[in-house]
């Protein structure tokens, strides 16, 4: 609960969380007609790309945080709230509302997007830079690699099954344990000896890098030395689905978010998107996600048409009463508009 003194910002929307997939629904709710806040803490996966891949119309001279911000500012061109904010919880309001607590302000909103996404887990140091050497994303960055040396990281499943795909795009795959047991099957491992992947079980102990920052070698407890244009850590993801949790929304076994076709959570009202949710972590999905979870919203609040039941009840529409965009997003709408 909080006091007098907070304050409290009401909106049709409030998307927490400022990624491709929360900028895109609240893009999406704001041109719809929505009253909009996007409240983002900063940073994020999107962030930290490097150069911006697989998005058509968008050159890789792009980084991650030249594409977010672009995406911050079409926002606000249209009137959307865009605040840097941590939301530390979410409820319900006792009118079916939901009610959002920031650090610096609350947000009460008819419908909630949770755009949250999650964090890669890092092996341990040391380690190439992120960008630079490392990388999370084989769709992203595989591309990268072709017919260069590349190592992937980890014990696990995921791990052995990245370092085959990487047979590809090259003939030089090393998988590193680090001095890790294998988690792997036994299916998995009579797989791996029939492909030509070296296994190297020692620690790394040291990261060897070029002038330009990029990956040249990994060093070995044993003493060795292998050279690497790049590689993948694969060590699982931490979803941050406390809110969605708080909410009431099914969470699935392995952390994401239960959601249908258009981003609907099992909690009426809440939608989330993005990388909170299953699929393929990509930008360009989590366009569409965002742009889905937006047009669902706007059919739920949407003033016309009535029902039938409503008009019968109440009469016909009347003509000063529409259009149904809020004067604030009517008065931004006009002044966008450069037809003439």
């Amino acid at each position: 609960m909080t006091d007098d003194s907070t304050d409290q910002r009401e909106y049709d929307v409030v998307v927490i969380g400022g990624g491709p997939a929360g900028l895109t629904a609240g893009l999406y709710t704001t041109r719809l007609g929505h009253s909009t806040a996007v409240v983002e803490r900063g940073g994020g996966r999107a962030a930290m790309m490097q150069d911006v891949h697989n998005l058509v119309g968008v050159t890789e001279d792009a980084s991650g945080n030249e594409f977010l911000e672009t995406g911050r500012e079409q926002l606000e061109s249209y009137g959307c709230d865009v605040v840097r904010d941590f939301v530390s919880s979410a409820g319900e309001t006792d009118d079916e509302r939901f009610h959002v607590c920031g650090n610096d302000a609350d947000y009460v909103a008819d419908c909630l997007v949770l755009a949250t996404g999650f964090d890669d887990v890092h092996p341990d140091p040391p380690l190439p830079r992120t960008g630079r050497g490392l990388h999370y994303c084989l769709h992203c960055d595989a591309y990268m690699f072709v017919d260069e040396p590349v190592y992937v990281m980890g014990s696990g499943e995921s791990a052995a099954h990245v370092a085959a795909i990487m047979l590809n795009f090259t003939d030089d795959v090393d998988l590193l344990t680090r001095g890790d047991e294998p988690e792997w099957s036994d299916e998995t491992a009579s797989m791996l000896e029939g492909h030509p992947i070296d296994i190297v079980r020692e620690e790394v102990t040291g990261v060897r890098n070029g002038e330009d920052g990029w990956l040249e070698a990994l060093e070995f407890a044993d003493g060795s030395v292998r050279e690497y244009r790049g590689g993948f850590g694969m060590y699982g993801s931490e979803y941050h689905n406390g809110l969605a949790a708080n909410l009431g929304c099914e969470i699935n076994d392995d952390g994401t978010v239960a959601v249908d076709d258009h981003g609907r959570t099992s909690v009426d009202g809440v939608f989330a998107v993005g990388d909170v949710t299953p699929g393929h972590n990509q930008v360009p999905i989590a366009l569409g996600e965002g742009a889905k979870a937006g047009i669902a919203i706007h059919w739920e609040l949407r003033e016309f048409p009535r029902e039938l039941e409503e008009t019968e009840t109440a009469g016909p529409v009347r003509d000063e009463e529409v259009p149904g965009i809020p004067d604030e997003l009517l008065e931004q709408a006009i002044e966008f508009h450069t037809y003439d």
